[in-house]
């Protein structure tokens, strides 16, 4: 039996923190799902020019955050996500269709299409090629393989492609997973999950993936050593983040149309709940020790902080303007956190909840991670740039 959480969430609120994989505001595509609320001012189309960067220097001063370069190019980045070890991965949605790859140069040594034949993929059903449209990405622990969620299908066999506004009713198609090869940059395999996956994590034993289904109102659990679905588990309206404890034993997932985030258990796949988070949680990281989960709530406009043993809000802050994606710093004592109609990111101290320091960015920064061998943040900007920042 599917279990549906009524949205207690106004429809212009929740949205506003999601469409087309991630923002109502950015550049809709001929037949591409579009959100109208809360911006009316979409941010200028993505670039088409060569892939360049532009150095900043960074100027003295007392320690902080400093810009030191620019990427832009063909890009349209909804999300990056480093690999800890010098590479950078940015997942490109359906306006440029791509996922480029950068280094520790911040030059593009990589430019993936999301073009497949499905068929080579044992998938049958839809002859000749067919495109996805890249949202958020994973890495396995050995580093050797990364995946990458596609918002939608485009192509034979696929007539109904994903939307912001959806239930399991709806009908819309199922889409893909792909893994892909990080020492050749090729698609090596192809996964059919529920319609409009939107976030995935890897768990830390490298065992399993997970995909958060958007429109199917469910969470994909897939072996990464055969690539089948072993479980979905309904877990409520439009899920998003994920988050998995050290020990891969237990996943978090935000459920953007409730005030809670699901707990299942990746043993018993049993779902229990934490409550009184806030109206449209979005985002979650998980501190390193695994004893605090940390939060960005769409419908309230700010990040908490949630101690896992007693499954309480024991901290809660205003960064900005619609607090997005977040990234914790290497030694895991930062996060920072992206404001996308601020456009600003925010710097927080865990220990005490506090901001401090907020540092401006391009228009509608929207993902970010952080490379731990550098310490750099790196933020898409849905725009079409990708802005590299140095913590001193």
């Amino acid at each position: 039996m599917r279990i549906l959480i009524a949205l207690p969430i106004a429809a212009a609120v929740l949205l506003a923190g999601c469409g087309s994989g991630g923002s109502g505001a950015a550049p809709t595509p001929s037949g591409s799902p579009s959100v109208s609320a809360v911006s009316t001012t979409s941010p200028a189309a993505p670039s088409t020019a060569a892939s360049t960067t532009t150095p900043v220097s960074v100027p003295p001063g007392p320690p902080g955050l400093s810009r030191i370069t620019t990427i832009s190019g063909h890009i349209s980045p909804k999300s990056v996500v480093a690999s800890g070890d010098g590479l950078v991965f940015a997942n490109n949605m359906i306006y440029t269709h791509t996922i480029t790859v950068y280094d520790r140069n911040y030059q593009l040594i990589a430019t993936i299409p999301d073009t497949v034949n499905l068929a080579d993929f044992g998938i049958a059903g839809h002859p000749g090629t067919v495109r996805g449209g890249p949202v958020e990405g994973a890495f396995t622990p050995d580093r050797k393989h990364y995946y990458v969620s596609n918002y939608s299908m485009y192509g034979s066999g696929f007539t109904r492609e994903g939307h912001d506004t959806c239930s399991p009713s709806s009908g819309y198609d199922d889409s893909t997973v792909y893994r892909i090869d990080v020492a050749t940059k090729k698609i090596d395999q192809v996964i059919m999950v529920g319609s409009t996956p939107k976030f995935l994590e890897v768990t830390p034993d490298g065992s399993k993936l997970l995909v958060s289904d958007w429109c199917s109102y469910d969470v994909a659990v897939i072996s990464t050593a055969t690539g089948a679905v072993l479980k979905r588990i309904p877990v409520g309206a439009y899920p998003r983040g994920i988050a998995i404890t050290p020990d891969s034993a237990t996943a978090y997932i935000a459920v953007m149309g409730s005030t809670h985030i699901a707990a299942l258990s990746l043993g018993s796949y049993a779902l229990s709940t934490i409550s009184g988070v806030g109206s449209g949680p979005r985002h979650l990281v998980m501190d390193p020790a695994g004893h605090y989960l940390y939060a960005t709530v769409n419908g309230a406009g700010d990040v908490v902080k949630i101690d896992l043993a007693s499954r309480t809000v024991v901290a809660r802050r205003a960064t900005g303007n619609n607090p997005r994606s977040m990234a914790l710093s290497a030694d895991g004592q930062y996060l920072y956190v992206v404001n996308y109609f601020s456009n600003t990111m925010s710097k927080l101290r865990v220990s005490d909840w506090s901001v401090v320091q907020s540092v401006r960015t391009n228009p509608h920064p929207i993902g970010i991670t952080v490379d731990t061998g550098t310490g750099q943040v790196w933020v898409a900007d849905y725009g079409g740039t990708i802005e590299v920042f140095q913590d001193r």
